[in-house]
Order: structure tokens, then sequence, then C-alpha cells
């Protein structure tokens, strides 16, 4: 049965009503963490003119290829096996990276790994582009991020929401600027940080 995730379709648009003016002069983005494959087709096929690059962990492949195989679009690519701690990161260079509530799942040293990744496949010039939920100076944004907090610790004590501060201290260390941090429902974000020219 094809995964389902009710939380990409109640994002997928005020996600896509932020990334489509970053993505506009893009012509291919790699997607971290992949997960169903909905936002996926939803975002390459509202997006024609880039390919979109879907990647996760191997158990996730077979969900991902039927959003994929379903949606037949001739823009999107993967899924490729892409855990950001121990697999091969592509030798290619990206326009873009687009990641959606992954840094909360990942235990810190991946996503430590997933920054470092990022800095060495993102082109010149090129976007990350990072949304969920995060904390400022150490401090949930509201009372249901921090009662989210909660629910991933009793799954996983080494899982749980990210400060902005050390998000944005890892992508100083992978060559990036942070541009603009935007506001978006249910007390999430968009984090965006733009890879900057080496002297």
């Amino acid at each position: 049965m094809k995964p389902y995730s009710a939380s990409c379709d109640e994002n997928r648009d005020p996600i896509f009503s932020v990334i489509q003016p970053l993505l506009s002069d893009c012509s291919s983005v790699l997607e971290i963490g992949t997960g169903t494959g909905q936002h996926a087709v939803y975002f390459a096929e509202k997006l024609p003119h880039l390919s979109w690059y879907t990647s996760d962990c191997t158990e996730y492949h077979a969900g991902i290829k039927m959003w994929l195989q379903e949606a037949r679009l001739d823009n999107t690519c993967g899924p490729f096996d892409l855990n950001v701690s121990t697999s091969t990161w592509p030798r290619r260079k990206f326009d873009a990276v687009f990641s959606a509530n992954t840094a909360h799942i990942m235990h810190w040293p991946d996503v430590e790994a997933m920054f470092a990744g990022i800095g060495t496949v993102l082109a010149k010039h090129g976007r990350f582009l990072l949304y969920g939920p995060f904390n400022y100076a150490g401090k949930f944004t509201s009372d249901s991020n921090a009662r989210f907090d909660e629910w991933l610790k009793s799954r996983d004590p080494d899982s749980g929401i990210r400060n902005f501060e050390d998000l944005d201290e890892l992508a100083h260390h992978a060559g990036l600027a942070l541009l603009n941090d935007y506001a978006m429902p249910a007390n999430n974000r968009i984090l965006y940080w733009e890879k900057q020219p080496t002297a």
C-alpha cells in the first residue's frame, strides 16, 4: 500500500508558497529525507523546469517509488540511497537542497553529517531550505512544540526539536550563510541558507 502522511498534504501549499520563488532559477534540487514521496511529486509537478532528486534510507524507497511511478513525472529522479552519516554523498552539484521534518528526527551526529554533506553538494550560491519546528535561544516557540518534543523524546531520547543557533553554526561551518527565516503555520519555520563562494 502506498504510504501516506496527512501532514504532508496539510503543509505542502504553505511550503510551496515560500520555496517557489527561491527555486525559480534552479534546475536541480536534492530532497533529503523524501519520506513518503508526497512532497516530491507535488513540488515537482508544480516546478516542471527543475529536476527533483529524491533520496532517503533504503527502507523508504518502495513507498517513494509508488508515488513517483503513479505520478509519471519526467522531472523526478531516484530515490537514491542516502543515509546522511553512512552513505556516499552524490558527486554532482545541486542548485538547491530541500528537507522537511528531518532535523528533529535525526540524532545530533546525523544532523552534523547532513550539514557537512550539504556543503559539499551545493553549487556556488546554492540554497538549502530546511522546514520544521525549531527552538530559539533554547526555548520552545509554543506549548504545542514543547509537547511535540516530549513525544519525540519518549520514542527516541536522542531526537528532539533543534536549536536554531546550533543549526546556523553547522551551516556556517559548511560554508552557508542564513538569508531568511520564514514563519510557517503550526509553529514551523523554513530556514534558508545560501552557499557562499570560497575565497
